[in-house]
């Protein structure tokens, strides 16, 4: 008789179990209790006849066969959720493109010109998935993405769009009503505002070190305030709360249409190798929808260099 298998609720629960190798945080990530998720373990055991965990007062380890289904569930519903993703696209159509990318680049740039593609390209519906997370595109129901990296993304065909170039920024009323800022030192009356990335040994360029490359050796870093993000520092540089180091591409509005002013010309470039990249797989570089957003956004960033 053939034996029955575990659904695929039952399946996460196992997957997330044997990979925490703990039944208190598997319950968390799956919003489930302790007790509900021991209890789903030993109902998939007592359906197929196996002991897939070895219990101690302290530890729970993987028994072989435990191993086994382990490896089996991750490949399945690996294999699931990419037929999920590829069946969305599938019955989604051919009109809607799923656009993914972080806050910042959505506010600062793309929703500022989107209305200008739609305009051009009326067949196309936008969608958006606004998000710090990377997407897989096998398993997401995504098309194309916009992420800061190095633009190494194996399958992936990758368009660099930015150079990104840091200047210091602040709201025109902070230069009319605060301290004069005149030259480099004088930052030192006012509150600075940058954020803190590190990635494979780069630094995002933060205030000590453009106050370096401005001459100035003995800055005392205590009067900056650290946002985890660009958006906030931006934020505080339109309040007038703070002169704000920003990316020039994602201000670059708000300096035309004078919401913020550059109060000194020096810039430091993040190390060449990152940059904002248009990203999508080589299985779909032909696609109509994904042909005409490439040729609108690499457009409109010739523009923005301009």
């Amino acid at each position: 008789m053939t034996r029955l298998l575990p659904g695929t609720r039952a399946l996460r629960t196992l997957e997330a179990a044997a990979r925490h190798l703990n039944f208190t945080r598997a319950a968390d990530e799956l919003g489930l209790t302790p007790a509900a998720v021991s209890h789903q373990i030993k109902e998939i055991e007592d359906q197929l006849g196996l002991v897939l965990f070895t219990r101690t007062s302290r530890t729970i380890r993987l028994t072989e066969a435990g191993a086994v289904l382990f490896e089996a569930s991750t490949d399945a519903l690996d294999l699931l959720g990419r037929a999920v993703s590829r069946a969305h696209k599938l019955t989604r159509g051919t009109a809607l493109l799923k656009v993914t990318l972080d806050a910042q680049f959505a506010s600062k740039w793309l929703m500022r010109r989107v209305d200008h593609f739609r305009k051009h390209q009326p067949h196309i519906e936008l969608r958006f998935d606004i998000a710090y997370e990377l997407r897989d595109f096998e398993l997401d129901d995504i098309d194309v993405g916009i992420r800061f990296g190095a633009g190494k993304y194996p399958g992936l065909r990758a368009h660099r769009l930015f150079d990104n170039i840091l200047i210091p920024v602040c709201s025109p009323s902070l230069l009319t009503s605060g301290p004069p800022l005149r030259e480099p030192r004088d930052l030192f009356n006012h509150t600075l505002a940058h954020i803190e990335w590190s990635r494979q040994g780069v630094t995002w360029p933060n205030w000590r070190m453009w106050m370096a490359a401005a001459g100035v050796n003995d800055f005392d870093d205590s009067r900056t305030v650290v946002f985890k993000n660009s958006t906030d520092a931006v934020q505080a540089a339109l309040d007038g709360n703070a002169v704000a180091l920003a990316d020039f591409a994602m201000v670059a509005n708000d300096l035309s249409q004078g919401r913020l002013v550059q109060p000194f010309e020096l810039g430091l470039r993040v190390a060449p190798e990152f940059a904002y990249f248009l990203v999508y797989p080589e299985s779909t570089a032909d696609d109509p929808r994904i042909v005409a957003f490439r040729d609108w956004i690499l457009e409109e960033v010739a523009k923005t260099r301009t």
